[in-house]
């Protein structure tokens, strides 16, 4: 009997996720009959729609809902739940790391492939700066927005209770590293959230919560445009968040932010999103990588003079047909990606089919970001709105791209309760270790004379 065509897909984010997808409904009847597998390796059994990030920090979306279980809209495919640690491409091998061979003490497991989808997106790009891996807060998954929405939540607890005033102003400094999306849209969320909590706190008014933006550029959030930008500034400074641009973060050891115009600020809070870098598989390849360590891709998104093996989104370097200059790559954002891994998944079914290829090109449309609740900047299609319209477009752009109906009826009706009801401001801190009053329990039972 012949071999299936195996298909392997490392990372199930956008990419990963959407290309398994298409792969899933164009080689429908392949799969059915055994002519074509199609194998998703990613360590999370769910994809994150991370622009849903900020909200679900803030408490407007629960944190289930912006997750996509890879098992429930791919069950034409195999999902394997582990990590890559290395690709010899030339065997057509890649070596995983899974949950099992972790528990059975085997190390890790070699799969074996026709095609090859390397899509594992990015990682943090963490700076060596002195105490950041010590009390740095990352902003890029689901779990540590849940962790940052306890965080803020129990700071306010602190400064509550506390009579000490240092700790009182450590506890309501908040320290947010890096203006793209992810940085001023997860600020913008919290400080609204925060601003509306310390009404139920007797002893804390919204002018004693300290806000401040560190941007090493001039600007922040450049996909929108520089007009736009200077306006999120602007909104941002009229809320008393303290926006520092052309100034960089030199310190945060022992819980002191210290920047690089000569400020100090104790704090309990510093957020890092100060970029992403290639994921770290790439460089355990035998795959040609850029300057940057990422994959060169052609505009069909095929790895350049490799056959068999294809790439998309952050991973990938992918000329940008639609630029003026010749030498233009498409920037690693969600809606390149999103609609390369389209192209992508039809250029390998076509190739197993002997079929052309597609070429990948696409304008960029521009890009909106919310600055908190019915406020936020756009710049679509060359039209540029602020405050409640932007906001607006930023919620139905976002529900529209969100994968599955069944998430989309979700958002939407969280979004409709939390119009009608009040903010939840419970932190579940606990939840980050679930075990400790049981261990707690269970050590004072060991001890002789416990009751």
């Amino acid at each position: 009997m012949k071999e299936p065509a195996r298909i392997l897909v490392i990372g199930g984010g956008y990419v990963g996720m959407y290309a398994a997808l298409r792969l899933q409904r164009k080689l429908k009847r392949e799969l059915r009959h055994g002519g074509v597998q199609v194998i998703v390796v990613d360590p999370e059994p769910y994809m994150t729609y991370q622009p849903f990030l900020p909200e679900a920090a803030a408490g407007s979306i629960s944190p289930r809902h912006v997750v996509v279980p890879l098992r429930r809209v791919l069950p034409d495919c195999t999902v394997v739940i582990g990590e890559a640690t290395a690709i010899h491409h030339g065997k057509r091998t890649a070596t995983v790391r899974t949950l099992a061979t972790e528990e059975e003490g085997t190390g890790t497991v070699d799969i074996h492939y026709d095609e090859l989808v390397l899509a594992p997106g990015s990682v943090s790009r963490a700076l060596p700066v002195p105490g950041l891996a010590e009390f740095g807060i990352g902003f890029k998954t689901v779990e540590e927005a849940i962790g940052l929405r306890n965080h803020v939540l129990e700071q306010l607890d602190i400064a509550s209770s506390t009579r000490d005033p240092d700790v009182r102003d450590a506890a309501l400094t908040f320290v947010f590293v890096g203006g793209g999306y992810a940085g001023v849209e997860a600020l913008g969320e919290l400080e609204d959230m925060a601003r509306y909590a310390v009404r139920y706190y007797h002893n804390i008014a919204p002018e004693d919560l300290k806000w401040i933006l560190v941007e090493a550029t001039d600007r922040i959030l450049p996909e929108v445009g520089e007009e736009m930008g200077k306006y999120a500034v602007r909104e941002l400074r009229g809320r008393n968040v303290d926006v520092r641009l052309e100034t960089r973060l030199d310190s945060c050891a022992d819980r002191v932010a210290a920047l690089s115009d000569g400020s100090r600020f104790p704090t309990r809070t510093l957020v890092w999103t100060a970029g992403v870098k290639p994921h770290p598989i790439l460089a355990a390849t035998d795959l040609p990588l850029n300057e940057r360590g990422r994959l060169k891709c052609t505009a069909a998104l095929q790895v350049e003079g490799v056959e068999h093996a294809w790439s998309a989104g952050d991973a990938a370097s992918v000329p940008d047909l639609t630029a003026d200059r010749p030498d233009a790559v498409c920037a690693p954002n969600a809606q390149h990606a999103v609609r390369q891994a389209k192209v992508l998944a039809a250029n390998v079914a076509a190739a197993i089919a002997g079929q052309p290829l597609t070429d990948y090109a696409h304008k960029y449309a521009g890009s909106v970001a919310s600055l908190g609740l019915h406020r936020g900047v756009a710049h679509v299609y060359g039209r540029k709105l602020k405050g409640y319209p932007a906001w607006f477009m930023h919620r139905v752009y976002h529900l529209s791209r969100v994968p599955t109906f069944n998430r989309k009826a979700r958002v939407l009706s969280e979004w409709i309760l939390s119009g009608l009801f009040k903010r939840e401001i419970v932190s579940l801190g606990s939840l980050e270790n679930p075990r400790a009053e049981f261990k707690l329990a269970a050590d004072t039972g060991r001890h002789p004379g416990a009751s």
